[in-house]
């Protein structure tokens, strides 16, 4: 089998998504259970006041990223998740915001 580092790299075309979980995934660090939750926030230092990031959560563990988001004034609200896009944008903390 060849590795087509270059062919890697290369821009995808614009009807292609890149591959992901079939279902929304905990935004925390390592976990791989399906999401139940949209954590949305934002940075009022760098974001309009009415943007919203999400992090998804399973149950296990919204409290914590709540409180996570929350000790930094960042925590807006919290909104079961439905369907299978979030609402806002943004990576949870085991990826990039």
């Amino acid at each position: 089998m060849e590795f087509d580092l270059l062919g890697s790299l290369a821009p995808r075309g614009a009807g292609t998504t890149p591959a992901g979980p079939e279902t929304p995934q905990c935004s925390s660090k390592g976990c791989r259970a399906d999401a139940a939750w949209q954590i949305r926030w934002n940075n009022p230092r760098i974001h309009a006041p009415e943007r919203r990031k999400v992090w998804l959560a399973c149950p296990g563990h919204r409290e914590q990223l709540e409180q996570f988001l929350g000790a930094r004034g960042f925590w807006k609200d919290t909104v079961p998740l439905t369907g299978t896009a979030p609402d806002g944008d943004g990576a949870g903390p085991g990826g990039a915001a």
